[in-house]
């Protein structure tokens, strides 16, 4: 090989490494947001149906859950993923701007949250986490390499303020093969930390959509949400209704 030849390969592989180092968003690098609202959530629960028709063990389980950061600046999130296909890692995850619809279509997410336009490629740099997609969080914190996979890590550039760009209470995260198909999706659910009650953000329920309801994987304490389902109210109400007919008779005798 010649020493013009070797020059020129270093000099395309020097420029795509000073390109991916230098990669930003046509709006610039994402910013750190402030005053989200302490004590508020988000949660997302894969579905117990895959998008992805393929050969599977059953879905993929888990959730990314999240919550405002100390002092209102960023977002702490806690993610957990089991029973993963035995093919196609490691597996990578995104905020996507779109809720997941009725039909549980992922499709339908659209792109990953890029309020800065950052685009997909060149892939992300996770030492610049500020140049990538403020939706990329496996580019950024780390591809699913194990089963199960576990990560807690905070995030600056989401956000938990509704109305602004990098607000997510209203979208959804998609699951991929690393080639990047669509395996499964799930809408996130807006909750109270503090109180474990949802707010009133609706939500996809049943069918192929994931919601924020419980996960039956362990889910972090801080977001979980206690729900009773209406068998179990009525049997209670039923309960506190025969109270005071007991206590009635018992004075009679």
């Amino acid at each position: 090989m010649r020493l013009s030849h070797i020059i020129s390969i270093s000099a395309v592989g020097t420029s795509t490494v000073l390109a991916q180092n230098n990669a930003t968003g046509q709006l610039g690098d994402a910013t750190v947001t402030t005053n989200n609202p302490p004590g508020k959530g988000a949660i997302a629960t894969l579905p117990e149906q895959a998008f992805w028709q393929g050969s599977l063990d059953g879905n993929v389980k888990g959730f990314v859950s999240a919550k405002s950061g100390s002092g209102g600046s960023g977002v702490d999130y806690e993610v957990f993923f089991s029973n993963l296909p035995k093919e196609g890692g490691p597996f990578i995850y995104h905020i996507h701007v779109a809720p997941v619809p009725e039909n549980g279509n992922c499709t339908s997410t659209l792109a990953h949250l890029d309020q800065f336009i950052r685009g997909e490629d060149p892939s992300c740099d996770s030492s610049r986490p500020e140049s990538c997609q403020q939706g990329d969080l496996s580019g950024k914190y780390g591809k699913i390499s194990s089963d199960p996979f576990r990560a807690s890590f905070h995030d600056p550039y989401t956000s938990l303020v509704e109305g602004e760009g990098a607000y997510f209470g209203n979208r959804s995260v998609v699951f991929h093969f690393n080639n990047k198909t669509r395996i499964s999706c799930a809408n996130f659910a807006v909750i109270n930390v503090n109180s474990s009650t949802p707010a009133p953000y609706p939500s996809n329920s049943g069918g192929a959509a994931g919601t924020g309801s419980v996960p039956t994987t362990p889910a972090p304490t801080s977001t979980s949400i206690v729900q009773i389902d209406a068998a179990a109210g009525l049997s209670i109400l039923k309960n506190l209704l025969i109270v005071p007919v007991v206590a009635g008779f018992l004075a009679l005798m």
